[in-house]
């Protein structure tokens, strides 16, 4: 019995130095081999199995792949005394990692010191130029697309920039870089995320481009009004000449048919003028003499002389 459990002993104690003695790395990850506390030899790099010596030596992992950064959107001045909000973020990397155990330890104490460096740098920078240099990146050509082409007074002319964004971010990560790198940390990228105005000068902001926008809404008003009135103008004067030819052919017509009426009346006269005078006298009659209606006629009326002749 005494045996079975020095031998179980035994093979407990063999694993447990075994498993001590070794240590694995994949393909993201780097090791630096400490003893009571110390580093030893280089980094280790490659993937696999590895050993070491047990109880005594410490495996430390650091990440070989490219960290991120995001710092917090701080409110800082620009030259032109206009107060922004700035979000940052940057990508890092471990580059020498038996400097960042010395000096770091592990990446929360990093990222700690990261929001210090970038935060005052980008600080700095902002500090030192105009806020259309923060905001540009180019001297490009103003292009606004609720001004046409014959609107010449609605073009907009940008200020020119000496610098602008990109410049200024690169200029956050040169100087910033020689002062991660005693660290043992490569900053690889950095960019500005987000600008913004503060919440009294957006205020401002929005207003002045609220009115502006009206403005340009007040002048297609205005515009469209004008075309309307243009177009109205028009239908009327050619309504008045459609009008006036219809009035015109109708006038010509009613003129050409009282023509040929006079002329079939003149024609009937010139056949038979007692009959054509009879059937007028019937007409007249016809249109001038009802149940209700009392004529008081004599004798040499032009009315009698048919009824008389009749008789």
């Amino acid at each position: 019995m005494k045996r079975q459990y020095l031998y179980l002993l035994i093979t407990g104690s063999t694993l447990a130095i075994l498993m001590e003695g070794t240590y694995t790395t994949n393909e993201t990850q780097q090791v630096i081999i400490t003893q009571l506390g110390k580093p030893l030899g280089k980094p280790v790099t490659d993937p696999g199995l590895h050993m070491k010596i047990p109880f005594i030596q410490t495996a430390n992992y650091f990440d070989k792949r490219f960290l991120e950064w995001d710092g917090d959107a701080d409110q800082m001045p620009t030259k032109d005394k206009r107060f922004i909000w700035v979000d940052t973020y940057a990508r890092w990397r471990i580059s020498d990692p038996l400097r960042f155990l010395e000096r770091m330890r592990d990446e929360p104490r990093a990222q700690s010191r990261l929001d210090d460096i970038l935060d005052g740098e980008t600080r700095n920078a902002i500090a030192r130029h105009d806020l259309v240099e923060v905001v540009r990146t180019s001297n490009r050509e103003a292009q606004d697309p609720d001004t046409d082409e014959s609107a010449e007074e609605e073009t907009s002319v940008l200020e020119e920039i000496n610098k602008g964004r990109a410049a200024i971010t690169k200029e956050i990560l040169a100087t910033a870089s020689p002062k991660v790198s005693d660290f043992g940390i490569e900053l690889i990228d950095l960019q500005l995320k987000r600008l913004n105005y503060v919440e009294e000068v957006q205020k401002d902001v929005f207003a002045r481009m609220i009115a502006e926008r009206n403005r340009i809404a007040e002048r297609y008003r205005s515009e469209g009004s004008g075309e309307a009135a243009r177009i109205r103008g028009e239908r009327e004067r050619e309504l008045q000449r459609i009008q006036s030819e219809a009035y015109k052919t109708a006038q010509e017509n009613q003129g050409k048919a009282d023509g040929e009426a006079t002329q079939i009346y003149a024609e009937a006269y010139n056949r038979d003028p007692s009959f054509y005078s009879f059937m007028k006298s019937m007409e007249t009659y016809e249109k001038g003499v009802d149940g209700k209606t009392i004529l008081i006629l004599t004798t040499k009326g032009d009315l009698l002389k048919h009824i008389q002749r009749a008789q």
